[in-house]
């Protein structure tokens, strides 16, 4: 399994012959590099949405007609994506698994909240935020979405055995770097763990620096901008 950090909270990842995109998230994203784009999206087969937040899902519809690639999400919001004139998607919902090729897709809880653009600018419901547990080639990575800690996160590492997460740390909309390492030590026996959801804004924790302290000694895979990682 190979992941990309597209910078934020979004991602790419390579497993059993599938491109998944998570949360891809392109248009006013601060820390990624407008010219990679065509790079970044490149042979995308899915495109994984854990919550309909613009910084999450304003890119996804658009991106996922331009390659093809399947849009996965919550059934609400898929509805409204269709509803506003975007693309057919297939929509789950928690406990859920879909397939995509070899690879095993289970929706599962995140507590946060999820919104998409209404009438006169106000919020539209638009399902629920989640996270995903991505089964393949031999790895189950649990991408947490945006999320604090939550007690289900116990019955997540017993029923799937996540070997690997990306984890938010920034703090202010998500867990911070302290609650964070609470949650990877407290329920998980993971492998590593890639952290993201940080310095992208000021309100933002500004590096990783504070969670590979605070989460040690589990092992902390520090993304890079369009750099794969391999796990």
């Amino acid at each position: 399994m190979k992941i990309t950090w597209l910078g934020h909270a979004s991602f790419r990842i390579e497993v059993a012959g599938q491109v998944l995109l998570l949360d891809p998230w392109f248009e006013g994203n601060p820390v990624f590099p407008a010219e990679r784009r065509a790079e970044a999206i490149a042979g995308a087969t899915a495109v994984l949405v854990t919550h309909a937040h613009g910084d999450h899902a304003a890119d996804a519809p658009g991106v996922a007609a331009e390659t093809g690639a399947q849009l996965c999400g919550i059934y609400d919001w898929i509805g409204w994506v269709a509803g506003n004139g975007g693309p057919e998607g297939l929509g789950f919902s928690k406990g859920g698994t879909i397939r995509l090729g070899d690879v095993a897709v289970t929706m599962v809880h995140a507590t946060h909240s999820s919104s998409a653009p209404g009438v006169n600018g106000g919020p539209a419901f638009a399902g629920s935020e989640a996270g995903f547990m991505i089964a393949g080639g031999g790895r189950t990575l649990y991408a947490m979405g945006d999320t604090d800690v939550m007690a289900d996160m116990a019955l997540f590492a017993e029923l799937h055995q996540p070997s690997h997460a990306l984890v938010p740390i920034g703090g202010h909309f998500t867990m911070d770097s302290t609650r964070a390492a609470f949650a990877c030590k407290k329920f998980f026996d993971f492998e590593a763990v890639v952290p993201c959801h940080y310095a992208t804004f000021p309100l933002l924790e500004p590096n990783a620096d504070a969670f590979v302290e605070k989460v040690a000694p589990l092992k902390v895979l520090v993304p890079t901008v369009m750099q794969p990682i391999d796990i």
